[in-house]
């Protein structure tokens, strides 16, 4: 079963959704909101849009259900001295991603969002490489991620963070792999 990781360098915290951070659950909500409906962020990945906060305080509540079913593990990326959440770290389980994708072995899959204004400041850059460590430090022996064959910020990102080019996945995405 996988563990939640915890990182933090001089300005940014990755973490889980914490006991403390029930009583921010609105800002959380807000944050999400902010990050889900972004354009410079889902530049790529228009199916991820929210529409508003409901639909954002939704998608928190689904995420805390499926992170204690062992579905998907949301993590945060935090700014220390604002409290602001920033952007987000989803790892999806090999079963969730047999429901959605056709492949021939089903690694976890890691996806991440960056709010547009944090965007070129090298944080996922920064915090990428040591989370995936931490992630395959615990016996996943590899992960997966889908990206835009055009988004070259993501696939730099990738590229730093120990994956490979694997294959093409569709049309317009690519599959990266990283091996533990």
């Amino acid at each position: 079963m996988f563990k939640p990781v915890s990182f933090e360098n001089e300005n940014l915290l990755i973490h889980p959704l914490r006991p403390e951070d029930l009583n921010r659950y609105d800002a959380i909500v807000n944050d999400i909101y902010k990050i889900l409906s972004d354009e410079m962020t889902l530049k790529f990945l228009p199916s991820k849009r929210l529409n508003n906060l409901s639909e954002a305080g939704i998608f928190l509540n689904n995420m805390i259900i499926n992170y204690h079913s062992n579905r998907n593990y949301l993590h945060f990326i935090t700014e220390k001295n604002s409290g602001k959440i920033i952007g987000l770290i989803d790892l999806i389980s090999p079963n969730v991603a047999m429901e959605h994708y056709r492949i021939e072995h089903y690694p976890f899959f890691i996806e991440f969002y960056l709010s547009g204004h944090s965007c070129g400041c090298a944080i996922m850059s920064n915090i990428l490489p040591p989370i995936v460590d931490l992630i395959l430090g615990q016996g996943i022996t590899s992960i997966g991620a889908i990206v835009h064959s055009k988004n070259i910020a993501a696939r730099k990102v990738l590229e730093k963070s120990k994956f490979t080019y694997s294959a093409k996945f569709d049309g317009i995405q690519d599959l990266f792999e990283t091996i533990g």
